[in-house]
């Protein structure tokens, strides 16, 4: 009996879960405010009737005439005690005649965390809502007359309280011509052809004196260098429109970003995209480190493209100043350039493959022509670079053939109370690992953390940092040189020394293949190779030589190095003395050689 009233209880609250279910009626939310949707009636679509109830709300303009061209600054703001804040809006500017036509004219936004711009009808900009579900108490912007306005503009505007509550096209203030001749528009009409096919190459001829330039490899022509990639831009006299030529070997696109600083994120984007056989040619923002954002907005011409040999090019037209469109930068100031490439499939674009090339300082777009460098490399990412290779190609590598070869060099000589070999060991080492701790902490300065896209290089990087430091720490509690517990130290000292150095030569050959200092392939693992080579031959040299010796003065003392050291002494000691040293100096010519290599390398990533 209890479970048949339970399965009963179980029936009825399923029965009248789904009659609920089909009452509730479907809605829609546009807290980001993107509700371009509700540009026509200026109706949020929530799915409930407006608040009968007066608006609590007052719209007001700092002028009530104006001329065509004109800014005129629309605020909207609180007006009662009882709702003292509002999350959403939508604001636009028509023709007080005819108050359901399309809106007319464009607005400026002062202040984009809050407002964004919307396209209502056929105008980019011609409305303006919240950018997030925010309280807010007043918001501004700044509307622009068009070049041919009607006589009188009403601002409408429809707030949003709360969800269930809101206001739709609430009447504000009417401005009216002044009665001046409209003057004839500069804007440049959008195009109605599809992109032309450039017939030629670009080149670098002028770059610098009237074009400027920003070029990897430097100083490449793409006219000729088949791996060049190259940007350049070029100002009307008057400095209203700018023209750009981007080119360069890429698989899926190339692309250009203006920025304020030297990272990725909030920038003004210009792609280049292979699709099939042709190139779509298009702007694009990107909010922080976010996928681009393609634009409706049609603010280039002029746009014209080719595609061979693998090679992208493109080109396009657009105005110095854009007013109308809030991601679109100003180019009458100076912003740092990126120059980026990376794969597509079916026209949408993957992450770029290698660092962006960004220019080594801003450049103000509109001005003088302008030979520009740059750099893939970041300097922070440099800097760990050199000093990496510094302390492991040249001074641990050196620290240990000292140790393992010229121990009985110099019998009697000393330095600061040790014996020679052991002080250029004991200074280099710790020299070594300052250098390593320096360099570890440089890239967790630039990436602000810990990077998630650079593989097992950071992982056997701090591996290496930390047998580094414990090596100085077991070498300053060893034993002394009669104690049974030397040999323990002795071997813990060469295993970790030899483990150490082999991880951190796996370190370097990863780290020259890390995006953000990518140097050159495949000449990087083959001159890497060349060193280990270098290294070895020169070990294998003096290994063969001291075996010689050793054989040619056998005997059964039980101290055959003190043996040696006597008979080098007495019979080949200036022969001896004459070869170690040349080969050390070989030796040291040799590092250096590599080492330099590498730096120059670096420096010109």
């Amino acid at each position: 009996m209890k479970a048949a009233t339970t399965l009963s209880t179980m029936w009825c609250s399923f029965f009248l879960l789904v009659v609920l279910t089909g009452c509730v009626d479907p809605v829609t939310g546009y807290s980001n405010g993107k509700v371009s949707i509700a540009c026509g009636d200026m109706v949020p679509q929530h799915g409930h009737d407006p608040s009968p109830d007066p608006p609590p709300y007052s719209i007001t303009v700092d002028q009530l005439s104006f001329n065509p061209g004109d800014n005129i600054t629309v605020s909207l703001q609180v007006a009662s005690s009882k709702h003292t804040f509002f999350k959403g809006f939508l604001m636009e500017a028509r023709d007080a005649g005819k108050i359901d036509s399309p809106a007319v004219g464009f607005f400026i936004l002062t202040d984009p965390h809050e407002s964004q711009l919307l396209q209502c009808g056929h105008t980019p900009g011609s409305g303006v809502s919240h950018r997030r579900s925010s309280k807010k108490t007043q918001v501004k912007a700044v509307w622009e007359s068009p070049q041919n306005p009607p006589e009188k503009v009403q601002f409408l505007v429809t707030v949003v309280h709360e969800y269930k509550v809101y206001w739709v096209k609430i009447a504000g203030p009417v401005v009216s011509l002044r009665g001046a001749t409209a003057v004839p528009t500069t804007a440049v009409p959008a195009e109605t052809t599809s992109p032309a096919t450039l017939s030629t190459s670009f080149s670098s001829k002028g770059c610098g004196h009237t074009k400027s330039c920003l070029r990897d490899p430097l100083g490449c022509d793409p006219e000729s260098h088949p791996r060049c990639f190259f940007l350049s831009f070029t100002t009307d006299e008057e400095e209203r429109s700018v023209m750009f030529e981007l080119s360069g070997p890429a698989e899926g696109y190339v692309s250009f970003a203006l920025s304020l600083d030297k990272w990725m994120g909030n920038d003004d984007i210009y792609v280049c995209v292979k699709d099939g056989s042709r190139i779509t040619i298009s702007a694009a923002y990107v909010s922080g480190r976010t996928y681009p954002e393609l634009t409706t907005e049609d603010a280039l011409w002029g746009r014209a493209w080719r595609l061979a040999d693998g090679v992208i090019q493109c080109s396009f037209h657009r105005k110095s100043l854009l007013p109308q469109l809030g991601n679109r930068f100003n180019l009458n100031q100076s912003y740092f350039l990126f120059l980026a490439h990376g794969r597509s499939h079916q026209g949408l674009i993957h992450k770029h493959d290698h660092q962006p090339l960004i220019s080594t300082h801003q450049k103000w777009i509109s001005g003088p022509a302008e030979d520009l460098i740059g750099s893939r490399s970041p300097l922070l990412i440099k800097f760990h670079g050199v000093l990496m290779l510094t302390a492991w190609m040249w001074t641990v590598s050196t620290a240990v053939f000292i140790s393992r070869h010229y121990k009985h060099l110099w019998p009697e000589k000393t330095l600061l109370g040790h014996r020679l070999w052991f002080q250029l060991h004991r200074t280099m080492m710790v020299l070594a690992v300052v250098l390593t701790v320096a360099a570890f902490t440089l890239p967790f300065i630039y990436r602000r953390g810990w990077s998630k896209h650079a593989g097992s290089h950071p992982y056997i990087g701090c591996t290496v940092i930390a047998l580094s430091v414990l090596q100085p720490i077991m070498a300053m509690f060893r034993p002394a040189p009669g104690s049974p517990r030397r040999i323990i130290f002795s071997w813990t000292h060469f295993v970790t020394g030899t483990v150490t150095q082999i991880l951190a030569v796996v370190c370097v050959f990863l780290g020259a293949g890390q995006q953000a200092l990518l140097l050159p392939s495949p000449w990087s693992p083959i001159v890497l190779t060349g060193w280990l080579l270098w290294i070895v031959l020169a070990d294998l040299l003096l290994l063969t030589h001291t075996y010689t010796l050793r054989s040619k003065g056998k005997s059964n003392s039980e101290d055959k190095e003190n043996i040696l050291s006597a008979q080098l002494e007495r019979q080949q000691h200036g022969e001896i003395l004459k070869l170690k040293k040349m080969v050390l100096v070989v030796f040291l010519i040799g590092n250096t050689g590599f080492l330099a290599a590498f730096i120059k390398a670096i420096v010109c990533v």
